[in-house]
């Protein structure tokens, strides 16, 4: 899964989990949980709060982590690092297709690290998110 093999997940954005994820992570910003309110803001819908991505963009991660062809020890894994960059915002009733890509697969002292990209577009093609998802499987160093 290196380059052009990317792995990839849909996910639709529906109004009652972007309030869901919003509630469970203490915002208060009413653009999260009232139409009326994100509709004054310029939003078509609620507007998903910025971490939401790990919604969307999670599962394509996860998928691609442990697929077979990478071949990593779950119970060796630590996470290592992640970042963001948000572009397009999600509002309830996108339609978001993650496409996850192995950048980095390297030795890091006597461990591996894995550096994945995820990118999440929605239906009109704007890029939603860009992720970078660096993990260390412990002791597994190739040569």
């Amino acid at each position: 899964m290196t380059g052009d093999r990317c792995l990839a997940f849909v996910y639709a954005a529906g109004r009652e989990k972007i309030r869901e994820f919003a509630h469970a992570v203490g915002e208060t910003d009413p653009r999260f949980f009232d139409v009326a309110a994100a509709r004054d803001a310029g939003f078509a819908d609620v507007v998903a709060p910025l971490m939401f991505v790990a919604v969307y963009a999670g599962p394509a991660f996860r998928e691609a982590l442990w697929s077979p062809a990478l071949g990593v020890d779950r119970s060796l894994t630590v996470h290592g690092a992640q970042e963001f960059a948000w572009a397009a915002p999600v509002v309830a009733g996108d339609e978001l297709t993650t496409r996850t890509a192995l950048v980095d697969d390297a030795a890091a002292g006597r461990h591996r690290r894995l550096v994945l990209r995820t990118t999440s577009v929605n239906q009109r093609g704007e890029t939603a998110a860009v992720g970078t998802w660096t993990v260390l499987e412990r002791g597994a160093a190739r040569t």
